[in-house]
This record gives C-alpha cells, structure tokens and sequence, in this order.
C-alpha cells in the first residue's frame, strides 16, 4: 500500500529541509512509463467549468467585450459571412470541420490566460492556443456559439497582473528554492549553536564557581540540612560535588582552604558526608580514614559498590582445567583465566546456564570460591603425606584445595565450631572426591587438648568481615568498637592454639597460616604482634608475588619490622574481597619463660587479655597427672591413708 508516484505531477519544492525532495525522479520514471500522448488532456477546474457554462448560456446575446460574428478582426477588416460548409462549421460540429478543430500540432505558445481545448466529446475547453494553420490563416478557435476563444478581455486586472508575473516566477522558482534551502539551513546550525551555548553557559559557570573554590557550610547550614534529612531523601548529587570540592582542598590545602578553618573542620564535613552519600557508620568510616589515604579511600568505597567477579576453582582430582573451560564454554558460559597467579582459577563474565547447577558442578570438576581464597593454600604450600589441620574450615573450599595439593594423600583434619555449617563441608567433600579428610566439631581454641603435633595449621579466624562489604552490605552500619575488640580477642586465643598444634620438629612443615576477610588493624597487624610476642615464632614470606605489605606502624603503635612480609589484597586495586595473610614458622615447642612477667603490661596495652590457661600445655599437665595415679597405686594401703588424711587436711587451706 502506499500513495502512487505521479510523474506527470509537478513537484512541490518547499522551502524547509522537510520539503526538499529527490531531484530527477521524473526523468528516471520517464524510462519505465507508457509515452504519452501527443495532445494532452487538461481536466478544467471548477470556476473554470462555471465560466464554460456561462459562455454557451451567454453566446446568443453577445456579452460586452467580445467580438460579435460579422464584426472586425484582428486587423481591424470586416471578415465575410461564412458560407457552405464553413457556416455549418460554425452552427455545429460535424465530421467536416473536425480537422479544422482540432489542435494543432504545432509548438506550444505561452499561455495567455484561459485558453480553450477540445475535449474528447468535442466541446471547447480552456487549452491550447491555436497557431496559423497550414493555409497561413490565422483565424481564433470558436466555441459552438461562435463566441472567440480569447478570454483575456473579461479577466480582472489583479488576474491579469498575477498572469505576467507568472512567468518570471517560473523561471527563477527553482533557483530561488534552492538559494532558500541553503540559506534556512544556516540558520537552523546558526540557531543550535547558539542554543547549545545558551545551555553550556550555566553549566560551565557552574564548574567554574565549584573549581573556583570551596567554601564550608555554616553550623546553621548544617542544621537545617540534619532537620531535611529526617523527612526528605538527601541531595546525593550537591553531596558528592562537595565531597569533589572538599577533597580538592585537602589535597592543597594550604593554598584552597578558607582563612580561619582548620583541617579538622574539613575532615569532620567530609566523614559527615561520606557517611550520608555511601550509607556508613560514623565508626567504621572513621577508621576507613585512619587506613586509607583520601583519594584510595574513595576509590574503596566506590569498589564495594560493585559485586566482585564470579570464579571457580578447578578439581584437579577429577578434571583439568582446559578440559573444564572448553565443557563450559560448549554449554555458553563466558570465561577466562583467572591470572597468572593461579594454575586452577577461572572467572565468569556471563553465562547461559546456572553456574551452581551444571552437570559438570554436580560431578564435582569445579568448586564455586572466590580468588581471595585461593591465596591462603597457596601461601601454606601443602606436601604430599602431611597432617593438616583446617581449625575453622566451613564450608570446605579450602580443605578441599589443600586435599587436591595432597593428591588425597597424608591425613587432613577438617575442624568447625558450627555443627550446622558442616553439613555443607561434607557435601562438598563427597562431591569434589576428597578421600583424605576427617570432619569434626570442636572448639578451636581446645585444639591442642584434642590433638596435636600436625605438619602444618590454617586458621581463617573469624572477622567482622570489613573485606567483603559488596557480598554483605549490612556490615556498613552493624559493626562498632566492641564487635572489633571481640572479634580480636577470639583470634588471638585462636592463633596462640594454631601455634601449639604445630610440631616444630616436622620435617616438612612447621608453618602456621593466618588469615582474614577483614582489612582492620586490630584483627590483623596487632593479632600477628601479640603472636611474635607470646610464641617462638617468626614470619616468613608468603610466597605470593602481589598484595601490599603490612603496617609496621599505625597511629600511636608500632610493630614488629617482620610484618612487612604480610600482605594485604584490597578491592580496589586487585580486583577481588579485602584479605589479610600471614605466614609464620615454628621454631620451637618451648613456650617462651618471659612472657610471665610480661603478661601484665601486655593485658594493659591489648583491649582484651589472653587467658593464663593458655600459658601451660595442657597435655603435659595429662601426663603428670597420668604418673601420679601410677605411683599411688603402687604405694602400700597404710599410706595411701596417710597421704589422704593429709590431703583432706589440706582442703580447707584451698578453699
């Protein structure tokens, strides 16, 4: 469907751009069209109609103006009356006459006004203009009432006047419209020019008034904005350019800041609108502060905005990791490499299928963990045919990264305090083909009691979890001081234990790995002191080739030098969850003598103390007691009463 193209139709040329049509479509048309024929045929307008009409009503009277028949011609001569077959012509039509009416083959004339036609059932129509015939007469075309066929007379002189300008208008329409065209389009960019500088302009004095400089609000500012909070939203985008603005100040802030404030103001605003803008608490930003310097902490914040990579591990135990990547990608999973760091690691970009419930996860060739993950194995380097302890192993991504190292040799203990998160450690178990483990339920920090004189020990403590803020969001407002200090105490009661379960004397091992998914100091750096402090341990190098060192100093504290051979991994600049890990190797099973008479100061300068039990292996105390029982069965019945009496003398003194 559509609307038919009409060639013979003029086209219309408008001035706009939306008026601009494809020139030459006629001439190309022209090729695949029917020739017309030689006398074309005008179809006359209505008023045309109507003066039609009033010239066969008006014939007999002989209107104003026109020439009657008889009267003068052209020249001014009287012309004879027509006889024969000449008069007949003029009464009616007929077959005789109709050569003589008919339109003449000759060149078309400029048209004068209405002129008159021969229609196709033989009446007089406004036409053609009817030239000298082949006689040289030049005599008018005469309707049937012998009215002339020259109209001129009876036009209007407005019609008249439009008739002569008509002309000129022809013959410069098409120059004029394209000069017009031209000329509108310049003025339509002429005109989006400046629009677009009308719009620029508010913008870039806006930009230039905040680079300009950067003023602080009023307390009054302030507090209203406090009140706005309560029942409206708060403007993020006025928040975040004055975050921009008072950042650029600090950075310089000897040349931008304004007379009479300090630093500390600045600081205090930019906390203040930090908290708002990424939903923080005042004391976990806080501390952000004291980690971070102010450029990489925005960067921080900004990356826990943003999930972290989906990855997976490969089980070597049962499939390689070639082979796992080509099965994936057959079922339309996205993937690559995970780096050059990792011989088993791949990341997913996107994926067609459920990456948790493939037929290849079911089979246990892979293992849903993320690359943070991956390092605490690799810095602990199991041996083939070693005992390892896994003291807080849920849900068994790493427990089952350390049986694929073994190739399911030597002995591994899998240890969780939480009975409910080891269904999920046995799950994974049975599924990735690890043979070598065995799961059990204890108390980490009664781990030397349980068992003991294990190769190597991997303790990932529990956290407050400030390192995977985008898998937990809810961490941004629910930790304060206390969770921090709770979470420092169970650690360091839990590394002290990982230390006393390693066998110095192993021939293979000796090491003890400690880890976390916070990035705070006082889980991590001031952990670690207290260890170097309590045990005959020393930190050694991970063996990891990237990740920052740790502090030696933070704030007030300072730390052992050796804490540079710990690393950190953050989101912002390894692309994966905030990590902590230290590496360190036993060197003797004798618990340092001195660590009595530093006890004290050591409780005073740590915000939660270490229970004296620690201090004394409970095993040995087992064997003493063991060796007692021993000798008082061998001793004779009249003594054993003696030793009792006296025993039971010495109660009351106890209590």
């Amino acid at each position: 469907m559509g609307r038919k193209l009409d060639p013979s139709r003029k086209e219309k040329r408008g001035p706009g751009r939306k008026a601009r049509k494809q020139r030459g479509a006629e001439v190309e048309l022209a090729r695949f069209l029917p020739p017309e024929p030689e006398t074309g045929r005008k179809k006359l307008s209505s008023h045309g109609r109507r003066r039609a009409a009033k010239r066969r009503l008006g014939a007999g009277s002989g209107p104003a103006g026109r020439r009657p028949l008889g009267g003068k011609g052209r020249g001014g001569e009287e012309e004879p009356e027509p006889t024969g077959q000449a008069a007949r012509g003029r009464s009616g039509f007929s077959d005789g006459n109709s050569k003589w009416l008919a339109p003449a083959k000759a060149k078309k004339t400029q048209p004068k006004g209405n002129h008159v036609e021969l229609s196709s059932d033989g009446e007089v129509e406004e036409g053609w203009e009817m030239e000298e015939d082949d006689d040289g007469s030049s005599e008018e075309m005469v309707d049937d009432y012998g009215a002339s066929s020259s109209e001129e007379e009876e036009l209007l002189p407005i019609e008249k006047a439009a008739l002569k300008q008509k002309p000129d208008r022809e013959g410069l329409s098409e120059d004029d419209s394209e000069e017009e065209e031209e000329e509108e389009e310049e003025e339509e960019e002429a005109s989006k020019q400046k629009m677009g500088q009308k719009e620029e302009g508010p913008d870039l004095q806006l930009n230039l008034d905040i680079d300009e400089q950067f003023k602080l609000p009023t307390s009054e500012e302030i507090e209203k904005e406090d009140i706005l909070f309560i029942s409206e939203p708060p403007d993020l985008h006025l928040i975040h350019q004055r975050i921009q603005g008072n950042m650029e100040v600090l950075q310089d802030f000897g040349a931008k800041r304004e007379e009479g404030r300090s630093r500390q103001e600045y600081l205090a605003l930019l906390r203040r609108d930090m908290a708002a803008y990424y939903s923080y608490s005042d004391f976990l930003l806080t501390k952000l502060m004291d980690i971070f310097p102010l450029p990489e902490l925005v960067n921080f914040l900004e990356a826990n905005e943003v999930p972290r990579p989906v990855t997976i591990r490969t089980n070597t135990l049962k499939t390689r990791r070639r082979d796992l990547a080509q099965a994936l990608i057959n079922r339309g999973v996205n993937l690559d490499p995970l780096g050059k760091w990792s011989k088993t690691g791949l990341v997913i970009y996107d994926s067609t299928v459920p990456i948790g419930a493939t037929p290849e996860y079911l089979a246990g060739h892979y293992m849903l963990q993320g690359a943070s993950s991956l390092l605490p194995v690799m810095a602990l380097a199991p041996q083939e045919n070693e005992r390892i302890l896994d003291m807080c192993c849920a849900p068994g991504g790493k427990t089952s990264y350390i049986a694929q190292l073994m190739k399911n040799t030597g002995m591994i203990l899998a240890n969780d305090s939480s009975a409910e998160r080891l269904r999920s450690v046995v799950g994974n178990l049975h599924r990735l083909g690890v043979t070598n483990a065995v799961v059990s339920n204890c108390d980490g920090r009664q781990f030397p009691k349980v068992l003991g004189g294990f190769d190597r020990v991997l303790l990932d403590a529990p956290c407050s979890g400030t390192g995977v803020i985008s898998k937990d969001p809810a961490v941004k407002t629910n930790k304060d001081e206390k969770d921090i200090l709770r979470c420092a105490h169970l650690q360091k009661e839990l590394i002290l234990s990982a230390i006393d379960s390693v066998n110095a004397a192993s021939e293979t091992g000796g090491y003890i790995v400690y880890c976390t998914c916070s990035i705070m100091v006082e889980e991590n750096e001031w952990v670690v002191d207290y260890a170097l402090k309590k045990r005959n341990v020393r930190l050694v190098a991970t063996g990891l080739d990237f990740g920052k060192e740790g502090f030696t100093r933070f704030k007030d504290r300072r730390f052992h030098p050796s804490l540079k051979c710990t690393r950190r991994f953050y989101p912002h600049t390894h692309n994966m969850d905030g990590f902590f890990i230290a590496k360190f190797k036993k060197f003797s099973n004798a618990i340092p003598q001195a660590q009595k008479d530093e006890e004290p100061a050591v409780e005073a300068a740590a915000p939660s103390p270490v229970p004296d039990t620690i201090t004394e292996p409970p095993p040995k105390k087992k064997k003493l007691e063991g060796s007692k029982a021993d000798k008082e069965q061998k001793l004779p019945q009249p003594a054993l009463k003696k030793k009792h009496s006296l025993q039971a003398q010495r109660k009351p003194l106890k209590a």
